[in-house]
């Protein structure tokens, strides 16, 4: 199966439950995009690439003048569109493709925003060339995601975990190849805070119907990891843990 195929299924089959997630539903970040997009000298166009269950396009809805939220799943899609009705969001479509071909004009975008997406992309570099094209030249690219450590030791760690968790995942970058990549495409880049996330072991693996044997091997990989790599996670009895997240804000 294709990797596009399998991000497809994976989370139309968890379409729901990512919607009533904490990790996903909560957070600080989303007062910081929501200020970002009522900063902008009018109220923006924007994008919201791999928008997942719509929490970061809810977030900006009130303040901008139209909401494009974009995934791969059909399934994430009919839940942003059913969850925007019930919050009164009239100004936010749907709208189903790939990131690394976006089917919009050049320049069409005041504002484009990713939360908890780009770990998923397979061309990460083919995307952010896309996003630069319909961005309108004084708009904003937001990137929200957790941050790989720039540690080889704990950033590997990092990756099997999240492999064995989610068959969809690729990769979760670090600060410094987020730096790169957004130059590489054109763009100038400030990375802002960053934060940390605790992930309660048995919910993240539910969330994502990981499989019994998989749950046994993060377990077996969490618990046997190097102490360095245990503090560095804060690797709990119950084999929760804590990992890093970064904001990125980057201008054409």
């Amino acid at each position: 199966m294709q990797q596009q195929a399998v991000v497809a299924k994976q989370f139309g089959n968890t379409a729901s439950a990512y919607l009533t997630s904490t990790v996903h539903a909560q957070g600080a970040d989303l007062t910081r995009l929501r200020d970002l997009a009522a900063s902008l000298p009018k109220r923006p166009v924007v994008l919201d690439l791999g928008c997942g269950a719509g929490h970061a396009s809810f977030a900006v809805a009130p303040v901008a003048e139209s909401v494009t939220a974009y995934d791969l799943s059909p399934e994430m899609l009919n839940v942003v569109a059913d969850a925007a009705r019930e919050r009164g969001h009239h100004n936010l479509v749907t709208r189903q493709g790939n990131v690394a071909s976006l089917p919009f004009d050049d320049a069409s975008m005041c504002m484009v925003i990713t939360r908890f997406s780009a770990h998923h992309w397979l061309d990460v570099p083919a995307a952010l060339r896309e996003v630069r094209r319909v961005l309108k030249p004084r708009g904003m690219f937001v990137i929200i995601d957790i941050a790989a450590p720039e540690t080889p030791l704990h950033d590997t760690t990092l990756q099997a975990v999240e492999l064995l968790r989610d068959g969809s995942h690729v990769r979760d970058y670090r600060r410094s190849e987020w730096t790169h990549m957004l130059s590489e495409a054109g763009f100038s880049s400030e990375p802002g805070d960053g934060w940390k996330l605790r992930m309660q072991f048995d919910e993240w693996t539910a969330r994502m119907r990981t499989p019994a044997e998989r749950v046994t091997a993060i377990r077996s990989l969490l618990r046997n990891a190097p102490e360095e790599t245990r503090r560095y996670f804060a690797v709990e009895a119950d084999d929760s843990f804590t990992i890093d997240s970064s904001i990125f804000i980057a201008r054409p």
